[in-house]
């Protein structure tokens, strides 16, 4: 990356004080654009969800992976929690999207409990595993909620067989004049597909491990038993491990991520699969060259952008965002490492920036706060607006997920000195509510810029990007109108 006219900045920028130029291009499609990364991780798309409890859950998870991004699981998750979820991820399909199942007995109000939690808003009614039935959202509207769902449900009007060709399976779906259909293979439900989906998967590359399962990461603390915390992990199906704390520049981090490493790599001496090691967070040259002597494969750069986070309000401590990703990707690169670029991502502008600085992938979480696939409870505010709460992970509210071991007296301490927000309403998009929809946005402003910068892959991204500086009012002449002046 160069900055305009070999300019460069007499102080550290954010991501708003900067802009990109066009370039001379001969990338006349999106679709020319490979998104692929080079950490190792084994995705296809540069974008990591991040390891916040609000956020990073199974759905989330295994939606992301099937579209080549990846999921980091929180550290304060307890151990058989994250067994299971890295056990449903992995048997999740990897094209075929995860339905929502119920049986013909169950009353309406069970099913509207869950509906929302896909995107896709219908439910398959099965029998001894077999699909019989499916119920859609409209099919709910003015039911008794004590009505059973053998009362609303519909025989399915198009079931396809497990390995049927997507083009072939989109023309069906629209033959039947239907938008979603089982899949079975042996007659027993497999999956569903989506018109939309099949679309999606002829545009996206599932991220997937060694064995064509879905991936998916785990976070591990500096804290307490911090060897036998990994080997759990990895022993678990963990495909990325995160050593995560907020100040990773520190000797605590240093004398943790040798215990990481070498339960990394018994595990690979026993299975033959090397899983990257990520750390951080630092935002500095001396971090960068600290946690890659100390052995990290992924540096992880980003201290108080997150808008969970209050660091900067209550310390003064962080930096912005750009310059940070910018000097520590170089100092990486320069080290035969990568950098991933956490927090300050509010649109896929910000993306585009991270990876014309350097960045192999750009962790996001607030953003993914506010869709379907969160973990948290769909809620609605006065005005009938759905939202989703979010909380930051050194706010009192993660701390005391995090210290649910100690005692009362020790937890209550521990609260006292939080620095996050314990609760945010993250509002969902009308016409982008699910994690998918966000990530059609995102990929199609990221993959319009490397057209523009006549980049196809984010090597020659990075290579060609051509970086301008702007002032509060370039910034704002950007930002499109939704009424007249």
């Amino acid at each position: 990356m160069e900055f305009l006219n070999g300019t460069q900045p007499t102080h550290d920028l954010t991501y708003a004080d900067v802009f990109m130029v066009p370039s001379r291009s001969a990338v006349v499609s999106r679709l020319d654009v490979d998104l692929g990364t080079a950490d190792g991780v084994g995705t296809t798309l540069p974008v990591v969800v991040a390891n916040m409890t609000a956020v990073a859950g199974r759905r989330m998870a295994e939606t992301v992976a099937r579209r080549g991004g990846v999921a980091v699981l929180p550290q304060d998750i307890p151990l058989p929690e994250v067994r299971r979820t890295v056990e449903r991820v992995k048997g999740s399909h990897p094209v075929y999207e995860t339905p929502i199942v119920i049986e013909r007995s169950a009353p309406v109000a069970q099913l509207l409990s869950v509906m929302h939690k896909r995107a896709h808003h219908a439910a398959v009614v099965v029998e001894a595993g077999r699909p019989i039935g499916l119920v859609t959202e409209s099919d709910t509207g003015e039911v008794d909620r004590f009505a059973s769902v053998g009362d609303v449900m519909s025989e399915p009007r198009l079931v396809l067989e497990e390995g049927v060709d997507l083009r072939a399976a989109y023309e069906q779906l629209e033959e039947n004049r239907v938008e979603l259909a089982p899949v079975v293979a042996g007659g027993l439900l497999r999956g569903i597909v989506t018109r939309t989906g099949l679309l999606r998967s002829a545009i996206y590359r599932p991220a997937l491990d060694a064995e064509g399962r879905l991936c998916i990461g785990a976070a591990v603390g500096i804290n307490g038993d911090v060897p036998g915390k990994a080997a759990e992990l990895l022993a678990a199906g963990a495909d990325v491990l995160v050593v995560d704390t907020a100040h990773g520049h520190q000797e605590k981090m240093l004398e943790a991520l040798p215990h990481v490493l070498a339960a990394r790599d018994a595990h690979e001496a026993a299975t033959g699969h090397r899983v990257p090691v990520v750390a951080g967070n630092v935002v500095s040259r001396g971090g960068v060259e600290d946690l890659v002597a100390a052995g990290a494969d992924v540096v992880k750069v980003g201290v108080g952008p997150g808008a969970m986070c209050t660091t900067r309000m209550m310390t003064g401590v962080g930096r912005p965002q750009f310059s940070a990703v910018l000097e520590c990707a170089e100092t990486a690169r320069g080290l035969g490492a990568q950098v991933w670029a956490d927090g300050g991502v509010k649109y896929p502008r910000d993306v585009a920036l991270a990876l014309a600085a350097g960045a192999a992938s750009v962790m996001i979480g607030s953003w993914f706060a506010g869709t379907l696939e969160s973990p948290g409870d769909l809620m609605r505010d006065a005005d009938g607006r759905a939202y989703k709460e979010s909380f930051g992970m050194a706010s009192a509210r993660a701390v005391r997920n995090r210290t649910r071991d100690l005692s009362a007296f020790d937890r209550a301490r521990s609260e006292l000195f939080e620095e996050g927000i314990s609760s945010g309403r993250m509002f969902l998009d009308p016409l982008r509510p699910g994690v998918e929809d966000v990530l059609d946005q995102i990929v199609s402003g990221v993959r319009s810029a490397f057209t523009y910068a006549g980049a196809r892959t984010i090597g020659e991204f990075h290579t060609r990007a051509v970086v301008g500086v702007q002032g509060a009012a370039g910034y704002e002449e950007g930002r499109p109108r939704h009424t007249s002046w």
